[in-house]
Formats: structure tokens, sequence, C-alpha cells
């Protein structure tokens, strides 16, 4: 067979494969046949979902249509549940798990959903490559090393409220982020804010619904300039490829604490000139934008599901700002000279829709972005569609389609997954005697 079969999840959870049923894809509303091109080895570090009150749904080629399973084929006696992959950082789905849902189903947790399947005895998952960065890649972190690090830097910096917090997430989230900090490389993260002022649909760190738990502890105070500045500094002067980035998952909206991370940032580039200060951000003040650059601010990546204002406002929920304030922003950190990156929300269906496809080139042609990273959504797929005020023509070009096409007409935009490194004098590693001198 030149396709992967569908698995799915028996009664006691052990995933199994059936051979019977070709693995299918969920896109929008419809499920898809996989091509080649479609799949690619599941990821190390990736993992397995089991999707509650949801059946599999593959494809028969005997009798040439899709098929949901309902029952254990291998034991009749026994209901199944449907399989996802949380596919590692650094690659994005083409295609969501294909499944049908029972009557009331809970939502499901905010995590990203892939298709999975089995092909030529591996897990294959319906994703693709697009950062060949391996700075989250699970086979290089040193699990030892980081909870070595993350408890003598928390004991030896006990009073830095902002070091027990990472190293919080480090050992007890695995933050990827956090991690690299610990082990002293790449991207270090600076949480500040424990305010937001967006009610996002899919945010992992606050909820307030009954039926859905944020995955993450958000941060409870604003740390100070110099606890940021005993964080950020070591790491901007040392670090290979250092980049350090306001804006978190376990934080809300950064530019809410404007004035301390202005003062932190000025503080670092009075110490150091070296590595990438960056911040995560919905884009919701301009003008705090503007001053953050002034203070030495490199570059920005703003949070987008969609680039049409009724889709946006749909799943952000902004409070006291709008969609055009976001676009003033961009417009604004360009005109600053920054290195300006989209954090595009993916989602096969929704994100590759026409429709949508023009509003992201129609802000392309205005605001000539550096980066688009493209995201998968945390977020049950059905609940995300259900949610949009999608009118007309819903069909999509394919998410392998879209990047190619944008590859084709923004060649000077570049697809990828992380926050550059802008400095090319900091590749590698400072010395001892490099960071003495």
């Amino acid at each position: 067979m030149n396709r992967p079969v569908l698995v799915y999840a028996d009664a006691s959870g052990r995933i199994i494969d059936w051979p019977k049923l070709e693995m299918a894809g969920g896109s929008g509303f419809r499920w898809h046949r996989l091509e080649p091109e479609d799949w690619i080895p599941l990821p190390e570090g990736s993992e397995l979902f089991l999707l509650p009150s949801r059946f599999p749904i593959g494809y028969s080629r005997e009798k040439r249509r899709f098929e949901i399973l309902e029952r254990d084929p291998y034991d009749p006696s026994q209901s199944v549940k449907a399989v996802a992959a949380f596919v590692s950082p650094a690659h994005t789905q083409t295609y969501f798990p294909a499944y049908k849902a029972s009557p009331g189903a809970p939502l499901l947790p905010l995590f990203a959903y892939t298709a999975v399947g089995w092909h030529k005895g591996r897990f294959v998952t319906a994703a693709t490559r697009v950062d060949p960065d391996d700075r989250q890649d699970f086979r290089n972190f040193d699990l030892k090393l980081i909870r070595r690090n993350a408890r003598n830097r928390m004991k030896r910096e006990g009073s830095n409220r902002l070091i027990q917090h990472l190293g919080k997430c480090a050992l007890y989230y695995g933050c990827p982020a956090a991690r690299n900090l610990f082990m002293r490389r790449w991207e270090a993260p600076l949480p500040t804010s424990p305010v937001c002022n967006a009610r996002c649909l899919g945010c992992i760190s606050l909820q307030t619904r009954q039926d859905l738990c944020a995955n993450q502890e958000r941060i409870r105070f604003v740390p100070t300039p110099e606890e940021i500045l005993a964080v950020a500094v070591p790491h901007l002067e040392a670090a290979p490829r250092a980049v350090v980035s306001f804006g978190q998952g376990c934080e809300g909206e950064p530019l809410l604490q404007q004035e301390v991370l202005r003062k932190a940032i000025k503080g670092m580039r009075l110490t150091t000139g070296r590595g990438t200060i960056n911040v995560n951000s919905n884009g919701s003040l301009p003008r705090a934008v503007e001053k953050l650059f002034q203070a030495g601010l490199d570059s920005i990546r703003v949070s987008l599901n969609s680039c049409r204002s009724h889709c946006y406002h749909a799943y952000f929920n902004p409070q006291g700002y709008d969609f055009l304030d976001v676009m003033a922003s961009l417009k604004t950190a360009k005109k600053s000279g920054g290195f300006v990156s989209l954090n595009y929300f993916v989602l096969p269906g929704f994100t590759d829709q026409k429709r949508e496809f023009e509003a992201l080139c129609r802000l392309l042609d205005e605001i000539p972005v550096d980066l688009i990273q493209m995201r998968n959504l945390n977020i049950d797929p059905d609940w995300y569609l259900r949610s949009m005020p999608v009118e007309g023509d819903t069909d999509a070009m394919g998410i392998r389609n879209l990047m190619q096409t944008l590859n084709e007409r923004y060649p000077g935009t570049r697809l990828g997954y992380f926050n550059p490194c802008l400095d090319p004098g900091a590749a590698t590693e400072r010395t001892s005697h490099e960071k003495h001198v």
C-alpha cells in the first residue's frame, strides 16, 4: 500500500492500525485522502493524543468512500477513539484528524491536533517542516543538565521572582524556551504581564470557561526591570544565536507593561549590543510599539488568526482596541526599522480559504513583513470553525499550496516558525575570555 492506514485507540487506550481503511485528513468540514507529499514520519518529540467521544474516519479503497469506525474491528463489543498527533515545534500541519464527534462531546483541550496514521512500520503525520532551525528539537535537550542548571540558578538567585517562574516553566511545564535559557543558548523567554487586553478563544494561560482548562499557569506578577536584566543580560552577552523575547504563552499582553519593558530594553542595550531583543505581542498599542523600538527593541512578532477584521475579532475578542490598531503597530514597527513577523495561526480549511488568502495578500502588499511564522492553532478544530463568521465559499486551497504560493508571490517574506537572531556577531557562544574583555 502506498498510503498510510488509519490508527485508532481501543478501549484500553492502545493505539492500533487498521489496514482496511486509509488514514484521512480533516480540512474545514471536509475529509480528504492523503497524497504522498501530505505526510512525513512523526517527528521526534511529538506526542499522540486520544480524542474523547470522537470516532476516527478513514477511506475505504474497496468501497471508494469515507467510513466512520465506531467499533473495534478486533473486538466489536468495544468502542474506539480517534487519535491525533501534537507535532513537535518547527512543523506546520497540513490536515487535522478526520473524525466524527458524538453528540455532547466535550471540548478538546487547547492543543494543536494533527492527523496521524501508520505507514511501513512507523507513525506518520500530516505536516511539513517549515523551519530548519533545530532550537526546539527534542534531541537537543539535555534534561539532566536543564534540571541541574535550573535548580542551581533558582537557588543562587532566590530573590529573583522571574528566575523562579522560569525554573518552574522548564522543570514542570517543559517549556522549550525556558529549557533553552537554562542550557544557556538560543531564544530565552521574558514573561512580564499577568494581564491582557484580549479574550482569545484559545488562550492557553487563562480560561474562564468551566469546560476548558488553561494549559499552563500565567505569571502572577510584573517583574522589575532589574529582575528582567538579571535574566536577559547574561543570555545576550554569551549565548549562541542569542534572542530574548517578551510575550510568552505563560502571560498576557506584554505591551500593557510598556514602561517596564522600555526600562529593561534600555538597560540591556546600555550593557551590551549583542543578540536580539524581541517582543511577541497582539499589536494592540501602536504608540507603545514605537516607544519600545526607540528604546532599542530589534524585532516584533504580532499574532493573527486572520487578516479579516471580523474573523480576527471573533477569535481575539479585543478589549479596548481593534484590528486597525494591529495594522498600525505593524506599520509602526516597519517604519522604526524593526524586523517584523506574523505569528500566523494555522488551521486547515480556514487559514487556506480563498478569502483568507486574499486578505493576507492585501496585508503583505501594504506591509512587507519579514517573516510569517506558520504556527499550528491550539484549539478544538470544530469549535474554532463554528466560532468563525465564515460566509459563502469555504473551499480551501490546501496548506501546502498556500505556502508555496506565498513563497512565489512574496520572495522577500520568509516562512518559518521561530524568532531569528538578527545579530551575525552572536552566531556562536562567547568564551569565558571574551565575556570579560
